[in-house]
């Protein structure tokens, strides 16, 4: 990622922070959505499953400037994620709900220039925790 783009994630994370709640909404409504067999996945509940994705995704957008801090820990999530059943192909439909749920929730304060940022980071991150939900389910 260049640092044009972490500033845009990072300036983007600050206008997500006060709907955060209808954030995580749209996010998981989308999902499923899209990908209706991954429902089963998660909690009948997702009221703390929804904390943990804004949780997680704020500790992603402030660990951009200091990937030798982040990566262990998207590395850490890569492989507990292997254990949740959680497939490789399942990370590209993560991605495009976090993009539109960021879309709708921030409406036209969403450029185009910040998506493109998010997906940048987002694919960068979910490629990290492939490789790594990989190497768990083979040690």
């Amino acid at each position: 990622m260049t640092p044009e783009q972490i500033a845009l994630v990072q300036g983007s994370f600050r206008q997500v922070m006060p709907v955060a709640a209808q954030i995580a909404d749209l996010f998981y409504g989308r999902l499923f959505e899209l990908a209706p067999a991954v429902r089963p996945l998660f909690p009948d509940d997702l009221t703390e499953q929804k904390k943990k994705l804004m949780q997680m995704l704020g500790l992603a957008v402030t660990g951009l400037n200091t990937p030798e801090t982040l990566l262990p820990a998207v590395v850490g999530l890569g492989e507990r994620h292997s254990g949740y059943d959680v497939a490789p192909e399942h990370y590209a439909v993560v991605g495009e709900a976090l993009i539109w749920a960021l879309g709708r929730g921030l409406g036209e304060a969403f450029t185009e220039e910040e998506a493109m940022a998010w997906a940048s980071a987002y694919g960068t991150l979910a490629d990290v925790m492939i490789g790594a939900s990989s190497s768990a389910t083979h040690t």
